[in-house]
């Protein structure tokens, strides 16, 4: 199981250059994957994308790739057309207050948009070769933060699913004594309305009513089914954000239900410790991959 937060960073400082690369991720129901390169890298976009995407499932993503250099060969490149055309109408400016070409500087030229072009020369296997050790590290890293805090999550759903186990073992216990209780309250309701005439056959009808409206008994049944099915998910299934959230949609149903047609206090509380075990579980699948 893996938390879809994590957070990692790695750095390599050269002679001529430094590279770093930073990854965090927090909660979404998809995966939604930026990575930002400088923009003469963006042919290795891909590569990065194939990379994540076999390991990771589900997550915000975001890549942070920065490249520094020093040294760094570019090709200069001078347009003469332009120069000369921004040369002659500054000339023609110069002469209109008084000045000659002389007074005119060649820095005021140069520094004209488009007279100089620089390129960067990219050999793109180099920067790969470069980066990847670099991002490598930082995205093993980055799966170890993932699993570490996945760990932490599992065994808090455990715990959670535990009391709820527990609240069903109770309901399990005080189905049987439902019947007596009800029972109990309609042949006292006869006898003060009716003395020694009470007609057993009738006291049955009346509690088999009630019991058709007020058994828990298949309730309970689904309820623990759903928590197997659950306990399996966790142990079992590397990715089961999605599945624990419909489980847990079933679940609530059955302690809802369980909770509408209870008549002891006994089972009031038990429900309120089920439903507060179920919405932290809930909660804490919004954070699993």
């Amino acid at each position: 199981m893996n938390s879809m937060t994590g957070y990692s960073y790695n750095e390599e400082l050269g002679e001529n250059y430094s590279v770093s690369v930073e990854i965090k991720s927090v909660n979404s129901r998809f995966l939604d994957l930026s990575i930002n390169l400088p923009s003469f890298l963006g042919r290795l976009e891909s590569k990065f994308k194939e990379l994540i995407t076999s390991k990771i499932q589900r997550g915000k993503i975001d890549i942070f790739i920065r490249i520094k250099e020093n040294n760094a060969p570019v090709t200069i490149s001078v347009d003469e057309k332009m120069a000369k055309s921004y040369f002659d109408a500054i000339s023609k400016v110069a002469n209109t207050i008084g000045q000659t070409e002389k007074d005119i500087p060649l820095s005021l030229i140069i520094s004209q948009e488009g007279v100089l072009t620089s390129q960067k020369e990219i050999d793109i296997d180099y920067y790969w070769n470069l980066i990847f050790p670099i991002f490598e590290k930082a995205f093993t890293d980055y799966i170890a933060d993932r699993k570490r805090e996945g760990e932490n999550l599992k065994n808090d759903l455990l715990f959670q699913l535990d009391k709820i186990q527990k609240a069903s073992e109770i309901f399990s216990e005080w189905q049987p004594k439902m019947e007596n209780a009800f029972r109990e309250s309609i042949l006292k309701k006869f006898n003060e309305l009716l003395a020694d005439k009470v007609d057993e056959q009738r006291v049955m009808t009346e509690v088999a009513a009630l019991m058709v409206k007020y058994t828990i008994n298949e309730e309970i049944v689904r309820l623990k089914s759903h928590i197997n099915a659950l306990t399996k998910e966790i142990e079992e299934n590397p990715i089961p954000g999605k599945r624990i959230d419909f489980i847990c949609q079933e679940m609530n149903r059955e302690i809802n239900t369980i909770g509408s047609k209870n008549q002891f206090i006994e089972i009031a509380q038990e429900v309120i410790n089920a439903k507060d075990a179920l919405e932290n579980i809930r909660e804490q699948s919004k954070n699993i991959e």
